[in-house]
C-alpha cells in the first residue's frame, strides 16, 4: 500500500462575528484542508492554519509549500500502519515528515501531513489517533470559552450565554483598550465562580504588564498568557507578579521551551499544533515544559487532531488543572465538518478510526477560495 496523490484545498470560514484581538481582527480564518490518498482507497485528512496576524507566512504561501511536498510522499510505502504497532506508525511518519522538513517548509504544513499522516495511519489500522500517538485511555478534557477583545458589554453578554451552557473557564483577550472594563464586565457576568484567564498576545511591555495585572488581580486572574513579547520581560513579569505567566508565541518550538526554562521566563506553556509543527512535536514539547493546548482558530480538523493530542500529554502536572483552549469551532457561523463532540465545556476525541471525522465535501467547495 502507497501513497499516491497529496490534495491542497485552500479555504475561508466565516466567523459569526468580527473576531479581534490585540494583534488584528478577523472576518474569515483562512486555513488548508488537505487530504493524503493511497491506492488501495484509504485516505488521510490534515489541516493548515496560517498564523498570519502573528507574521507568519500566509495561505497562498502555506498552501504552495503543501502541494510541494505532494511529490516527496508520493510513492511512499504506507504499510507501517497495517503493523498497529503505535511506535513504529510514529516512526514512520517521523521519518516521512523529516523528507518535507529537509525543504524548510513551514510548521503549518509539517503539522497538517503529521495529522495526515496519522489520520491515515488510523484509518488503515483501525485505531484511534490518540492511541497511535501513545495514549493508553481517554479522559475527559476540560475547554474554556474564547471571548474577543470587542466592546466590554457584547463581551461579557456572550459570557453570559456561555456560563448558561456550562463553561467554567472564561479566556478574555486583552491588549487592544478597554482591558479592565472588560474583564470588569465579564467577572459581573459570571460570577464569582468560573476561572478567568487572560490573553495579551504580547501587546505589553514588562512596565505595562506589571502595571496592568496588578490592576486585574482582584478580579480573580487564574492566568496570563503572552503578556509580553521578549523572553526577558516574561521573565522579570514573572518575578513581580503571583499570576501564573503562560508562554504562547514565545513557544513555537523544543528550543523555543528550552529558553524559557532556562530564563525561568514561564509557568507554562499553551501549545497550538499549527504553531509547533503538529502533534508529534507538541509531545516533545510537552515532555519538557508544563502545557496544555490551546486552538490556533482551526477547523474540525485541527480541533480534532489536538483533543487526540491531548490525550497523551503528561497528565496529573502542573498544567493538568488548566482547560484546555479547544472549544473555539463556535465561533464560526458555519464549519466544513460536523461540530457535534468537538465544541463542548468537556469534550472526548471522536471514538472512531483515525481522527473520527470526516468532512462534507460540498461544504469544501463552498467554502474554497
Amino acid at each position: 500500500m502507497r501513497i499516491v496523490r497529496l490534495e491542497v484545498i485552500p479555504i475561508a470560514l466565516p466567523f459569526r462575528e468580527r473576531y479581534r484581538t490585540a494583534s488584528g481582527e478577523l472576518t474569515e480564518r483562512e486555513m488548508v484542508v488537505i487530504r493524503l490518498h493511497t491506492d488501495f482507497g484509504f485516505h488521510g485528512l490534515g489541516e493548515a492554519v496560517p498564523l498570519s496576524l502573528r507574521g507568519g507566512p500566509r495561505l497562498g504561501q502555506v498552501a504552495s509549500e503543501l502541494a510541494a511536498c505532494g511529490p516527496l510522499l508520493a510513492g511512499a510505502d504506507a504499510s507501517a500502519a497495517q503493523t498497529r504497532i503505535p511506535s513504529a506508525i510514529r516512526a514512520w511518519a517521523w521519518e516521512l515528515l523529516n523528507r518535507c522538513r529537509r525543504e524548510h517548509v513551514g510548521a503549518q504544513v509539517i503539522s497538517a501531513l503529521d495529522i495526515a499522516l496519522h489520520d491515515l495511519a488510523g484509518r488503515i489500522s483501525g485505531l484511534p489517533m490518540w492511541r497511535l500517538l501513545g495514549a493508553n485511555g481517554v479522559r475527559e478534557l476540560g475547554c474554556n470559552a474564547t471571548l474577543d477583545a470587542g466592546d466590554p458589554g457584547r463581551v461579557a453578554e456572550r459570557a453570559a450565554r456561555l456560563w448558561a451552557v456550562g463553561y467554567t473557564t472564561f479566556k478574555i483577550k486583552v491588549g487592544s483598550g478597554e482591558d479592565q472594563a472588560r474583564v470588569a464586565a465579564v467577572r459581573h457576568a459570571v460570577g464569582e465562580g468560573p476561572r478567568i484567564r487572560i490573553d495579551v498576545n504580547g501587546a505589553w511591555t514588562a512596565a505595562e504588564a506589571t502595571e496592568r495585572l496588578r490592576e486585574l488581580q482582584p478580579y480573580g486572574i487564574e492566568l496570563a498568557e503572552q503578556p509580553c513579547a521578549g523572553i526577558q520581560e516574561m521573565a522579570e513579569v514573572r518575578s513581580r507578579i503571583p499570576i501564573p505567566i503562560v508562554a504562547d508565541e514565545s513557544v513555537a518550538s523544543l528550543d523555543d521551551a528550552k529558553q524559557m526554562l532556562l530564563n525561568r521566563a514561564c509557568d507554562a506553556a499553551t501549545i497550538k499544533l499549527a504553531k509547533v509543527g503538529g502533534p508529534l512535536e507538541t509531545l516533545r514539547i510537552a515532555a519538557i515544559l508544563p502545557s496544555f493546548l490551546s486552538s490556533a482558530l482551526d477547523g474540525p480538523v485541527g480541533i480534532a487532531a489536538a483533543l487526540h493530542t491531548a490525550q497523551t500529554m503528561p497528565y496529573g502536572g502542573y498544567a493538568d488543572r488548566f482547560a484546555h483552549g479547544l472549544a473555539t469551532l463556535g465561533l464560526f457561523s458555519k464549519v466544513y465538518a460536523d461540530p457535534a463532540g468537538l465544541l463542548a465545556p468537556v469534550v472526548t476525541p471522536p471514538p472512531a478510526a483515525g481522527l473520527g471525522i470526516d468532512v462534507d465535501d460540498a461544504a469544501l467547495q463552498e467554502f474554497r477560495i
